[in-house]
């Protein structure tokens, strides 16, 4: 069976002068002379991607920047009557209509797109972000690891995508300094709220953390013995210089101060001496 727009691992049914030929089912696909793999015969297994080339399927062992169904981060390299062409990893670019573009995108510019396959079966582009999440039937439990894209910045924090497939809120206290959309970031559901909508976070929480800020403070405070932080510290100066919520911050602060190794001053906090 032919997966357009994907990986496959296909077995090679015979090799011409033009190339490899592929079993997908009752049909074969040529992966062509110059990238078949040195040694490859009759009968090898080869993973390659597959596309439409002047409506034919055509492999390539080449990997594009996404598969169909996924997002990521594309640069536009031209435009013209059809819509904008982005690079994506191969030597045919990807084209994102008119009509998928929110705001006509700019030459030389990044944006955040999906990769879809039109009713004829060609890969194409899609800005519309909000269009391809998937809101009903949530797959997701509390506490799962998932992968994260960060899509656009909000009040709340940053919008971004779960596993390709759902939105959710990563809220501002686990935003830092230099994120940027289209980053790509480790996270865990938080929450499957009634109404849909999906809270993650970048941190599992419980004893792991604790532990994890406890280190990171003690870091910090061992060049100099000293940090100029303290309980009334803004959240955003913690998160930027630490790298961890405020409440973290206290967690690791008190541990350390009940364990005798830190004493607190009225500008900060100073590590005793051993």
């Amino acid at each position: 069976m032919l997966d357009i727009g994907r990986v496959q691992i296909l077995t090679i049914d015979h090799i011409d002068h033009r190339g490899a030929w592929l079993r997908a089912g009752d049909t074969q696909v040529l992966l062509p002379a110059r990238q078949v793999p040195e040694g490859s015969r009759p009968g090898s297994d080869v993973s390659v991607f597959l596309y439409l080339h002047a409506g034919e399927p055509m492999a390539t062992i080449r990997r594009p920047l996404a598969q169909v169904g996924e997002f990521a981060l594309l640069k536009v390299n031209k435009a013209d009557q059809q819509g904008t062409f982005m690079e994506w990893g191969l030597e045919k670019e990807l084209l994102v209509p008119f009509s998928e573009q929110p705001d006509r995108m700019r030459e030389g510019r990044h944006y955040l797109v999906r990769v879809c396959l039109d009713d004829q079966g060609r890969c194409f582009a899609s800005g519309r972000i909000q269009k391809w999440l998937e809101t009903d039937n949530i797959e997701l439990q509390e506490g799962q690891p998932v992968d994260l894209i960060l899509w656009q910045f909000t009040d709340l924090g940053a919008k971004v995508i779960v596993n390709h497939r759902y939105g959710a809120l990563l809220y501002r206290t686990e935003v830092r300094s230099g994120m940027k959309p289209g980053d790509r970031l480790k996270g865990f559901v938080k929450a499957v709220r009634p109404d849909g909508k999906v809270d993650v976070t970048r941190s599992r929480g419980g004893k792991e953390d604790t532990e994890l800020a406890v280190a990171t403070l003690l870091a910090a405070l061992e060049p100099e013995g000293f940090v100029p932080w303290k309980d009334d510290t803004p959240a955003e100066i913690i998160q930027r210089n630490l790298g961890m919520s405020k409440k973290l911050f206290k967690k690791a602060v008190g541990g350390l101060y009940k364990a005798g190794r830190i004493e607190l001053t009225g500008d900060g906090i100073r590590l005793k001496k051993s």
